[in-house]
């Protein structure tokens, strides 16, 4: 048995500096909390990563829900075979229907709570007059303890989140309360956001007070209840405490202030739809502490410990904490957003394409339940799905790419054309089932497994003369550079919709009904991979591919490696790895291509390269001090890197379905990786 919690609380982070890329998140998988320095969001100026209060249920539509429809936007129409399908790539005139649709409806942040530290003269103190910072998030406990001195005093800050309820609870002690020298504010902010934001980081706009109103209302002398209200849309936040009395200091804007009696400083904040009940602070503390300890016991556990490579440590510190972030930000109901509950990335949409990355991890790790939760919102979505592939032509159901809460596509110049996020509900609910095989299962999500194949035996097109299926044209590949109107036969998808086909097959014997005859005869027809001089090219008529489109995601890779590549040749693939490692723009991939190239070469045996690509040093494999996954200014945290990165190590310690090796075959064998490994499965 390993020694879960010296592992884990090895790598807590501790801040001891302004780390304006990395503030420190808690939260319960359906709501998250971000923080600076001092344990709250005091002066989120000096962040470049903006200071996060979300949740799954917290989302606006500037105006109301249907403002604008799909009938107020133009489609573009492409020759599929003989007919035209339309997709919604472009403004063409229509620009303010096209932006208002693209970003609603978008999540909102749900307010800000603040510390206000002032000086013996009665001036706010500035962040950096703060001194001796020294801040730690317990991993094990889920609390951050924070200290700080103000003008020489010190100030011990903790703060945590419940696991069932969207509250958190704070503790301060310091002789500067006393003094009355420390003030609490909550101020909330505007709910809209612009369309030139893009995927960005979307800051909240505390302007514009006349968009929103917050209206409070006083429980009690210690308990305040405020209303929100912004358009159509309402939702509510709860304020309890210790000591002091509340003022409202701005239009949207609430401070407690002390009351001079004590050096101790409790509260809780609470946010909901409806209006939230009160949570004592001890037993959001104590919540915490079991919950996250329950979370380490039962899941599956790595120990570097022994190994002599000088990377394998880091590695451990991205594995514990990435454990921890997608907990927190990818576990929840709904497919999460790139940047999860940090802050507004694609205006807190999510991307059906990554959700993959973001939760595969979770079966493989003993953390089934995780993942179920956002399957289930499939299940809701499947008549919005079934409606899109009409439109086009299609039966079954088409999963959008880019999309809100309301399941609805959103208009894109990239992501109508994407067709790679289709198999993934398949491919994660196999996972889950493979690790708790149940009939009830089975049942429960057979019809997103099913119509999900009858879209994709619908979209592939039979070609007389190859006597093969393809895919595409209009197509745009996982790697986005490519043109609609001429990408064909991209590997990866060729190769995912074999494996998802054959998925449904399985599905439909094991419970024992008819299937489609059609997911057999594409599954078994399907157009096999092009390659050219040896190595595969990123679709059929791309022979540019590795002297232009050299760049963004190489995602031909994923054919032999997150899949089985049945498809495909090892001995080319093999040639198009090294291929890859010397040519590739590597500032220019994304944070989940090294995990899918050191995924390859596991499979290909290529032990040493599978590490190499694991730790390439590149920008967008960078992993800040709170273990988020940085690309670039403006995407500082991009949890499809985290996610995986945890698929790609346990693919690489514990093998891989049909796989002959069980023993850390993507980790060299000369002496210098000793992993210790439990409860990992190897399911893909």
């Amino acid at each position: 048995m390993l020694d879960k919690r010296q592992i884990v609380q090895r790598h807590n982070p501790i801040i001891q500096k302004i780390e304006s890329l990395s503030p420190l998140s808690i939260g319960n998988r359906e709501f998250g909390f971000s923080c600076d320095f001092t344990g709250l969001q005091t002066f989120p100026e000096v962040y470049e990563t903006p200071l996060g209060t979300q949740s799954n249920w917290g989302w606006h539509y500037t105006g109301r829900p249907n403002l604008y429809s799909e009938e107020d936007i133009v489609y573009q129409r492409y020759d599929t075979y003989g007919r035209q399908v339309k997709y919604p790539m472009k403004p063409e005139g229509k620009e303010e229907a096209y932006h208002w649709l693209r970003q609603n409806p978008h999540r909102l942040q749900l307010g800000r709570v603040s510390f206000r530290f002032l000086s013996k003269n009665n001036q706010p103190v500035k962040p950096d007059e703060m001194t001796e910072i020294n801040q730690t998030l317990d991993l094990w406990t889920g609390i951050v303890a924070s200290e700080f001195l103000v003008e020489g005093v010190p100030v011990q800050v903790k703060t945590a989140c419940h696991p069932e309820h969207d509250v958190i609870a704070v503790q301060v002690s310091s002789l500067l309360l006393k003094e009355k020298r420390i003030q609490v504010f909550s101020l909330f902010p505007a709910p809209d956001v612009t369309h030139n934001s893009w995927s960005k980081a979307i800051h909240p706009d505390w302007g514009h007070d006349e968009r929103h109103v917050t209206n409070y209302q006083m429980i009690s002398d210690k308990a305040v209840l405020f209303t929100r209200r912004m358009d159509q849309d309402q939702y509510y936040a709860r304020w309890d405490w210790n000591q002091g009395s509340l003022e409202q200091t701005g239009v949207h804007e609430y401070t407690l202030m002390g009351d001079g009696c004590s050096d101790t400083l409790e509260f809780t904040f609470s946010y909901a739809q409806k209006e939230p009940l009160f949570v004592k602070p001890e037993e959001v503390f104590e919540s915490s502490r079991f919950y996250w300890e329950a979370f380490w016991q039962k899941g599956a556990a790595v120990d570097f410990s022994e190994c002599t490579d000088p990377r394998a440590m880091e590695l451990e510190r991205r594995v514990v904490l990435s454990q921890y972030l997608t907990a927190i930000h990818s576990g929840g109901s709904l497919p999460p957003q790139e940047t999860g509950y940090m802050y507004n990335s694609w205006f807190g949409k999510f991307h059906l394409e990554m959700h993959w990355w973001h939760g595969a991890h979770f079966p493989i790790w003993g953390r089934r339940e995780y993942l179920e939760k956002s399957l289930e919102w499939y299940l809701h979505i499947l008549p919005q799905a079934r409606e899109l592939a009409e439109s086009q032509g299609y039966l079954g159901a088409r999963w959008p790419k880019m999309v809100g809460i309301d399941g609805k596509q959103s208009p894109s110049p990239v992501a109508p054309g994407l067709i790679w996020q289709q198999p993934h509900p398949m491919a994660l609910a196999e996972m889950c089932y493979q690790v708790h095989p149940t009939k009830e299962f089975l049942e429960h999500f057979q019809s997103i497994v099913f119509e999900a194949a009858d879209f994709m035996v619908s979209y592939a097109h039979w070609d007389e003369k190859k006597k093969a299926y393809v895919l595409g044209p209009p197509l745009i590949p996982a790697q986005e550079c490519h043109y609609i109107y001429e990408s064909m036969n991209p590997p990866y998808e060729l190769e995912y919709w074999k494996y998802g086909l054959e998925i449904a097959i399985s599905w439909a014997k094991r419970l024992n009904v008819p299937e489609n005859p059609l997911w057999s005869k594409v599954a078994n027809s399907l157009a096999k991979p092009r390659d050219e001089d040896g190595v595969y090219l990123a679709h059929e008529n791309c022979l540019n591919t590795f002297t232009e489109k050299n760049h963004d995601h190489p995602s031909m890779l994923g054919a032999l490696g997150i899949l089985p590549g049945t498809l495909v040749d090892k001995e080319i693939m093999r040639n198009t790895l090294y291929k890859v490692k010397a040519v590739w723009d590597w500032e220019s991939a994304w944070g989940w291509d090294f995990p899918m190239c050191a995924m390859t070469a596991a499979r290909l045996g290529e032990r040493e390269l599978a590490v190499d690509f694991l730790l390439m040093e590149a920008t967008k494999n960078t992993y800040l001090a709170n273990g988020h996954n940085y690309q670039r200014p403006g995407l500082t945290a991009y949890l499809p890197g985290n996610g995986g990165l945890l698929t790609a190590v346990a693919m690489m310690i514990c093998g891989w379905k049909n796989g002959n090796d069980r023993s850390c075959p993507g980790f060299p064998q000369d002496g210098r990786w000793k992993v210790k490994w439990e409860g990992l499965h190897s399911v893909l």
